[in-house]
């Protein structure tokens, strides 16, 4: 086999010049319609790349494909563990690395799409074994992190890994708690795990870990102003399709608290204080949904809140909402500041500006031609973001 040819070459004919297609980007950058329209030109099959689509039951506020579309397109690595479950870069690149050769012994195209940069990076630079979860050292963390808080030991993880603390929410309790660890026991940062390349990795010639020829590609927008309107409304919608809904049946799971895993996810952590407030002023779940079905926000309708543009009965509940409404409209916008300085480190993708026009061509004209030839686009106001 040539060296510059996809390893699924050697299996026989293979019309891609690559054994896998990546889509990165920002949250409500476009990437699921441009992977679905993907899927209209070619035999593809994708695998998420998202680290809150894996939990089951979290449906609306992950924004997951609908069943109509996972039916169109194969999708994978969706709704693979539980809320409570822990689900790691390892776990992800153990599963792609089986999926992409299944994938292509069906003869179709791989294409793994989202938006968690760790499990891009961990695919295509490899992990050195990590450390076994020690008990006694992650419930010292804990402990430590109930007396200071988890702002404070996200300051002291940028002490000694400020790669991974770059990338991390102040409030991602259970990364922040795994990087600790992981120094605690191994004396190493988390970032030093990583395998690092013998060269420099471009575009034109990425491969992943295990050698396979790859075409990354970065949905990166030129103004903030476009990605942030698309996250007001994307948020606005979740909330008329029932996402209070969902996270007050998530909430009432056996074993259910704060720092469960999933309660990372952006919109479902921001959720938990208004909750925990209306709760305590003796709302029960049915009385919440009942007074707030008016307006649409418990899914039977597509009314859509607009914070305090809101008119109800019940002027508390509408500030509750309202707050949720805001902090986690802040959240998704840091999330996608940091998507995109994961995305700046990574030299070998290829940008395209989601908020081109003609976004979605250039997309199809890279895939179809089998053509790299986008080269690097810097966007004008990310650093905003």
């Amino acid at each position: 086999m040539a060296t510059d040819a996809p390893i699924a070459a050697a299996q026989g004919h293979w019309p891609w010049p690559w054994d896998w297609v990546g889509l990165a980007g920002p949250t409500a950058s476009g990437k699921s319609a441009i992977a679905m329209s993907i899927a209209h030109e070619m035999p593809i099959e994708i695998i998420s790349v998202d680290s809150a689509l894996v939990y089951r039951g979290m449906d609306v506020g992950s924004a997951k494909p609908s069943t109509q579309e996972r039916a169109r397109v194969p999708h994978h690595l969706i709704d693979v563990c539980d809320p409570l479950q822990s689900h790691s870069a390892a776990d992800f690149v153990r599963a792609a690395n089986a999926l992409i050769p299944a994938i292509q012994q069906r003869g179709r195209l791989p294409v793994l799409v989202g938006g968690t940069m760790l499990y891009f990076k961990a695919l295509i630079e490899g992990l050195d074994p990590m450390p076994a979860s020690d008990a006694v050292v992650r419930s010292g963390i804990e402990s430590q992190a109930l007396r200071e808080g988890w702002p404070a030991m996200h300051a002291l993880l940028a002490e000694i890994d400020p790669d991974a603390a770059q990338r991390l929410s102040p409030h991602d309790a259970q990364r922040i708690s795994r990087a600790l660890e992981v120094w605690r026991i191994s004396g190493r940062p988390l970032s030093a795990h990583f395998s690092p390349k013998l060269a420099v990795q471009t575009p034109g010639a990425l491969r992943d870990a295990t050698g396979r020829r790859a075409l990354l590609l970065s949905l990166e927008p030129e103004q903030r102003s476009w990605l942030h309107q698309r996250i007001e409304t994307r948020f606005d919608h979740m909330l008329a399709q029932g996402l209070l809904a969902e996270v007050l049946r998530l909430r009432a799971l056996p074993g259910w608290q704060e720092q469960a895993p999933a309660m990372r996810c952006v919109g479902y952590r921001q959720a938990w204080p208004v909750l925990a407030h209306w709760h305590a002023q003796g709302w029960t779940d049915d009385q919440l949904l009942t007074a707030l079905r008016p307006i649409g926000v418990d899914g039977s309708s597509q009314a859509v809140p607009k914070g305090t543009g809101v008119v109800s009965h019940e002027p508390a509940l509408m500030v509750g909402l309202s707050q949720w409404r805001s902090t986690s409209l802040a959240a998704t916008r840091q999330l996608a500041k940091r998507q995109l300085t994961w995305l700046r480190g990574m030299t070998e993708r290829q940008a395209v500006p989601c908020d081109a026009p003609d976004a979605l061509e250039r997309v199809l004209g890279v895939v179809r031609s089998g053509q790299p030839t986008l080269g690097t686009f810097l966007p004008v106001s990310a650093p905003g973001l």
